[in-house]
Parts: structure tokens; C-alpha cells; sequence
């Protein structure tokens, strides 16, 4: 964002804490009627929050999945949907009136990258809405439902480990929500990471957490089902074919495959 300000020719001001008494000073410099913010890491304080309309562009439908990483958790979760939602910054994490949203079906096949350019597509034409409807006068909130909150924690390291003991679907929705800004991966034996950057749930029968060659890429068995492997990136190199990748290595083995296989 900052590289297409710059392009753009646009005035950019960067800072550590948005709530500083150097960047409110600023911020009142411009004498601005209204703000947006949109995936804004720094929590905003008094007294920007009072003096200033502050509007968030927020890429889930909230009250569901406020937080840091709604994008990734829609599709961890297997959500059939999600969304943009517009509404009022106010103290608490994600929890302002609502002003406006917006809904959109996660497709089988998208991962992260897919459904965030799709939300941010989104996004861009509901603010342009809401500002236009604050500014005829008719934009309208409505309160959150508090009791239909849930939380998007920020993925931890853990959580892009590949775990063969679960379920091969939900190794699949891991991959997806990783790609391509994160990223998922495989711990084999002697600790090195194999990255995995798409791959599918199949039914079958796969001792867990054995890896096997076949229907051109590596088969993972599961806890319950296959994980089909398509895209793999070997540690220091980038994205290929599973396929590709057998031809210039042996059949790896997953750390802890005989004891999971047991």
C-alpha cells in the first residue's frame, strides 16, 4: 500500500503508534471529516477516537471472526461464506456498530490469496458506498449481536505444521488459508521442513502418516482420508510439482511416521 501511495503520487505518513500525540497532531493537521482503516495492526485511543469518524474495512461478517487473521480462519473453519463488513471504530476489537456488508461464497478452491483479492475488491466498492450514504445523510448502524462474536487469533508457528493425525480435510483447509503469504508444511525425519502449497482431501486407505508416490504427486495418509499433494517447496527453493520434485528426490519420510502409522 505504501509503494502504490507513492506511485500515486499521495501523501504518506508512517508511524510506530498511530495514537502518539506527534501523529494525532497530524491527523488534525488534515482536518479530515471521516477516516478509513483497514487491516490496521495498532489499536486506536483516546482522543483520536473521539475526535475523529474512524471507519473500519473489516474482511469477515462480523460479529464472526473479529480479530487478526478472519481470512485465514473462515477457511480453516470450512465456512461456506464470508464477507466485508463497514463499521464504526470504537474502543473494542472489532466490536462497533455496523454500518454496511457485504457477503461472498468461499469456492472450494480458493486459498487465501483468491478470497483476499476478492475481499479486497469487495471492500474497496462497500467503503465508497458507506461514505457516499454518510454523506446524503442515510448510512444507518446497527448494533453486534455480542452473543455471535468469535475470534480470529493471529496463526501461530504451530499451526502451519501438517499434523498427519488429523483429518485430511482439514490438512486441506490449513494448506489453502496458508497460501500463499504463510504457508503450510511437512516435518520430516531429520527435522527439515518440505512446504506444501496446495493439496487436496481424498477418500482412502494410507497407514497416518505415511507418504506415498502416486496419481502425480505424493499421497499422505491421514487420520482419516488421503491428503493429495500437488505443490510442494523443498527448504530454500521455490514452488513445484509434487510430481517434479520426486523426480530429483527420493520418497521423503514424515518425522514420527512409525509411530503415527501404529
Amino acid at each position: 500500500m505504501a509503494a502504490a501511495a507513492g506511485e500515486l503520487g499521495i501523501e504518506l505518513r508512517q508511524t510506530a503508534r498511530v495514537s502518539d500525540e506527534g501523529s494525532v497532531a497530524r491527523i488534525r493537521a488534515g482536518d479530515a471529516e471521516a477516516g478509513v482503516v483497514c487491516a490496521f495492526g495498532q489499536l486506536i485511543h483516546e482522543p483520536l477516537l473521539s475526535e475523529l469518524e474512524l471507519w473500519n474495512v473489516h474482511p469477515s461478517l462480523i460479529p464472526r471472526w473479529r480479530g487478526a487473521a478472519p481470512i485465514e480462519r473462515a477457511i480453516m473453519a470450512g465456512d461456506a461464506e464470508t464477507g466485508v463488513t463497514i463499521m464504526r471504530v470504537t474502543a473494542g476489537l472489532d466490536s462497533g456498530p455496523v454500518a454496511l456488508q457485504e457477503r461472498t461464497p468461499i469456492e472450494p478452491s480458493w486459498d487465501y490469496g483468491a478470497l483476499s483479492a476478492r475481499l479486497a475488491e469487495l471492500g474497496g466498492e462497500l467503503i465508497v458506498r458507506a461514505l457516499d450514504l454518510r454523506a446524503s445523510g442515510e448510512l444507518e448502524l446497527t448494533d453486534q449481536d455480542e452473543s455471535l462474536a468469535t475470534y480470529a487469533e493471529k496463526i501461530t508457528p504451530a499451526e502451519r505444521r501438517l499434523d498427519p493425525a488429523r483429518p485430511a480435510v482439514e490438512l486441506e483447509r490449513t494448506v489453502r488459508a496458508l497460501n500463499p503469504h504463510v504457508g503450510a508444511y511437512l516435518e520430516l525425519d531429520g527435522g527439515e521442513r518440505l512446504g506444501v502449497r496446495d493439496a487436496a482431501a481424498r477418500e482412502g486407505a494410507l497407514p497416518r502418516g505415511r507418504l506415498a508416490a502416486g496419481e502425480g504427486g505424493l499421497q499422505l495418509g491421514c487420520g482419516e482420508g488421503v491428503l493429495h499433494i500437488r505443490v510442494v517447496q523443498p527448504a530454500g527453493k521455490r514452488p513445484m510439482e509434487a510430481n517434479a520434485y520426486l523426480r530429483g528426490h527420493p520418497l521423503p519420510r514424515v518425522s514420527g511416521e512409525l509411530e503415527r502409522g501404529k
